[in-house]
């Protein structure tokens, strides 16, 4: 059986599927809240409001995280092996660094698609259809007892609202779109949909995709560098959020998917 278009008809977000997928929401984004997660943590958000700097309000993050969900200093750390460990969000930030499509990655795309109805495209391998082995293998790794205790969705909720919270109070004040690269061989992961011009482009993003802000470092990953205006609202994570994170990529940004004009140039 074929894969809808883009994704599931429903979502947490209150954005239609297809629009939030679509070239025209990236072009004018709206502010994307998951429901309730800000409601049912309202005493973090009232903190957050009191903190002086970016670093004071990361630290109360991760703090509230660390007693709500019971996280022990390699857990906040994101290091020790997931073996017999309570699951973490950090945890998942450092197996998505190794490997996008390793169990973690598969974790993390389930996330996007059961908050904001995205299919992804790729794990491991093309994901055309229902029931195909690159699907199979992405709901086997995507359900993995391994990485489902301890709340896991919950607590990637509450990272991408305090992303987004910080986002809009620190790190991208007034903005609606920041400018990112990323380098690629082919378009095997990320579709390519159309050919605007000789340069401009629309490619199908997977459903969770890693971005640099540094050219130079999107070089090294592919000869097609393409170039976005990601919407601030699609940012799940940044480097620059926690102090304390395994994800240390240059200038790494994990951004949800779906169809994007892209600046295609070669390196």
């Amino acid at each position: 059986m074929m894969l809808p278009d883009r994704g599931h008809s429903s979502n947490l977000v209150s954005v239609p599927t297809g629009l939030l997928a679509s070239v025209a929401f990236n072009a004018y984004p709206v502010p994307l809240h998951i429901s309730c997660v800000r409601e049912a943590n309202a005493t973090l958000f009232r903190m957050l409001k009191d903190s002086a700097t970016a670093d004071d309000a990361a630290d109360l993050f991760q703090s509230y995280m660390a007693a709500m969900f019971d996280l022990d200093d390699q857990d906040r750390e994101g290091r020790g092996p997931a073996r017999f460990r309570a699951s973490s969000y950090l945890r998942l930030l450092r197996g998505w660094g190794y490997e996008s499509n390793s169990p973690e990655g598969a974790v993390l795309k389930g996330w996007v698609e059961s908050r904001f109805g995205l299919f992804p495209t790729f794990h491991k391998a093309p994901i055309t259809h229902f029931g195909g082995p690159a699907w199979i293998t992405y709901i086997e790794e995507k359900m993995s007892s391994r990485f489902h205790s301890n709340a896991i969705q919950t607590q990637l909720d509450m990272l991408f609202e305090f992303c987004q919270w910080s986002l809009h109070r620190y790190h991208s004040v007034g903005q609606r779109h920041v400018t990112l690269y990323r380098g690629t061989n082919d378009y095997l992961e990320h579709q390519l949909l159309e050919k605007i011009d000789k340069r401009r482009v629309v490619v199908r993003l997977n459903s969770l995709v890693s971005f640099t802000t540094e050219r130079d470092v999107a070089e090294s990953f592919g000869d097609i560098i393409l170039t976005i205006e990601v919407p601030v609202v699609k940012i799940l994570f940044f480097n620059a959020l926690l102090p304390h994170h395994p994800l240390r990529g240059e200038g790494e940004y994990l951004v949800i998917g779906g169809d994007y004009e892209a600046l295609a140039t070669y390196y």
